[in-house]
């Protein structure tokens, strides 16, 4: 079986790609499922790379949507 491996992001990922929410923040947003669920290979929490990607895809799709019903 040929997986492709899936790369895990951090806190200091989460920043780089923009998401500047509090870690406090985050965790409210995933317990009310508007975030993705980290994993926890570690002690620290991570979530996969395709699943921070579809969440930021989704809000520009949100964003998209909005600017089209204004005009």
């Amino acid at each position: 079986m040929n997986q492709t491996p899936v790369k895990l992001l951090g806190w200091a990922d989460l920043k780089e790609r923009g998401i500047k929410d509090s870690k406090a923040t985050i965790y409210r947003k995933v317990k009310a499922g508007k975030f993705p669920t980290p994993v926890h290979p570690g002690k620290s929490p991570a979530w996969p790379e395709h699943e921070i990607d579809a969440y930021l895809l989704n809000l520009i799709a949100q964003r998209d949507a909005s600017t089209r019903e204004v005009a």
